[in-house]
């Protein structure tokens, strides 16, 4: 219900300052994954009931048993699941930079 929080707090964050990051880190591209996925996973939860259009939002909240379920997912899932997203930014902007970008630079030779 509330897996999408972190990534959604990393996605704001790198948006925020997308202009502080070096041109070749490609942070578009994280930030492309970050928000197409919390906007699959808003459809998600919305579709299963979990997010609804009023206060307080996610219905895990309405009860305060609740919020330790959502606070326990926010750190088993949802913290895992923006750790994977850099990863794989990470991965994606290694092998542009270093595998794919020499192929399309011209040899001078």
């Amino acid at each position: 219900m509330g897996c999408f929080i972190a990534p959604a707090v990393l996605g704001i964050f790198t948006t925020i300052f997308r202009k502080k990051f070096p041109k070749n880190w490609h942070v578009n591209w994280l930030n492309t994954m970050i928000l197409g996925g919390m906007v699959v996973l808003g459809i998600d939860h919305v579709a299963s009931g979990e997010l609804v259009p009023w206060p307080p939002f996610l219905t895990a909240m309405s009860n305060p048993a609740g919020v330790a379920v959502l606070i326990n997912e926010i750190l088993t899932i949802g913290i895992p699941m923006a750790i994977a997203l850099v990863l794989l930014w990470v991965g994606m902007v290694i092998v542009y930079e270093k595998v794919l970008l020499p192929k399309k630079v011209p040899s001078s030779a």
